[in-house]
C-alpha cells in the first residue's frame, strides 16, 4: 500500500490521538503503537511529531498529563482527555465527516 498524505486530513492527527485518549489514559509510546496497530501501519507517528502535538493539546487544555514511575524506576508521562478535549474531538469528527463526504462525492464522479 502506498504511503498516504496525512496532511490532507484536517486536524487529523490530533483527532486520532484524542480518539485514542477518549478510550483510556496512555503514554506517548503507547499512542504511537496503538495508532500503528489500528491503522494497519498507515499511521506511523514519530516521537518528534507526537510529543509536540501532545504538548500543544496540553497547552490548549484538551488533555492533561501526569508522571508516574514504573517498577524499573523510569518515569512515564500519561495523557488523559479533558472535557474540552471531548468537545474538540466531536467537532473534529464532524469536520472529518464533511471532508470525507466531499471527497467521496468527487471520487464518485471520477
Amino acid at each position: 500500500m502506498a504511503r498516504s498524505d496525512k496532511s490532507a486530513l484536517p486536524g487529523g492527527t490530533a483527532m486520532l490521538v484524542l480518539a485514542l485518549l477518549k478510550e483510556r489514559e496512555m503514554y506517548g509510546y503507547q499512542i504511537i503503537e496503538e495508532l500503528e496497530k489500528r491503522s494497519n501501519q498507515v499511521f506511523r507517528l514519530q516521537e518528534g511529531t507526537l510529543y509536540p502535538l501532545l504538548h500543544s493539546l496540553e497547552r490548549d487544555k484538551l488533555v492533561t498529563a501526569r508522571d508516574q514511575e514504573t517498577p524499573s524506576g523510569r518515569r512515564r508521562r500519561y495523557y488523559r482527555i479533558t472535557a474540552a478535549g471531548l468537545r474538540a474531538l466531536e467537532e473534529k469528527k464532524e469536520e472529518w465527516q464533511v471532508y470525507s463526504r466531499a471527497v467521496t462525492a468527487i471520487l464518485a464522479g471520477a
